[in-house]
């Protein structure tokens, strides 16, 4: 199994039963288009699975992909070579 879920709401829990309102914001979904990281076990697999037609799911393996620097692929890769040129 994966160690994180990426949950993302895509469609609205307007006119659905109050249970399924209730499962998308106990996973954290405040609305379309948020998304939330949640670990990989049974119960969240359980909460997707009940309101799965409101929501898409991915799953995140690797430490690379959870990581929360989202400016690392902007900055630019300096070299020890070429701060001694300068």
């Amino acid at each position: 199994m994966a160690a994180k879920l990426r949950v993302t709401q895509v469609r609205s829990t307007i006119s659905h039963i109050a249970r399924n309102r209730a499962t998308v914001r106990a996973l954290g979904l405040k609305g379309i288009g948020s998304t939330v990281l949640v670990p990989d076990n049974d119960a969240v697999r359980g909460m997707v699975r009940q309101v799965r037609f409101l929501v898409t799911v991915e799953e995140i393996s690797g430490p690379s992909e959870v990581r929360g620097d989202a400016h690392a692929s902007r900055r630019p890769e300096v070299s020890e070579d070429s701060e001694e040129k300068a």
